[in-house]
């Protein structure tokens, strides 16, 4: 996760959820509280897929969502979302998902 003041500057980078292999537990209401907690005005996600292949899965679009809307609801902007394989990276923002 990086967090982000209303000029879009750092405030903090971190690791909010470590996953398996395969999977990984992310909860919406944790990137919320953490991002209010930190004063963000918004914040940016990524994670890698240990598979090397960078296309984002249907649970990867799914839990995107809920987050971004969840995120709305406390005004804090979800602006991208990178997906991270072996040397390629995907944007959700690039491909008009956010």
């Amino acid at each position: 996760m990086l967090y982000l003041d209303n000029q879009h500057r750092p405030i903090r980078d971190e690791i909010l959820f470590e996953g398996t292999i395969n999977a990984a537990n992310v909860y919406p209401r944790e990137v919320v509280k953490r991002a209010l907690d930190l004063g963000a005005n918004a914040v940016i996600l990524a994670h890698n897929h240990p598979s090397g292949i960078a296309e984002p899965s249907t649970a990867d679009r799914h839990i995107t969502a809920r987050i971004a809307d969840a995120l709305a609801l406390v005004d804090i902007r979800l602006l991208d979302h990178m997906v991270i394989g072996d040397g390629d990276v995907v944007s959700f923002a690039e491909r008009g998902w956010i």
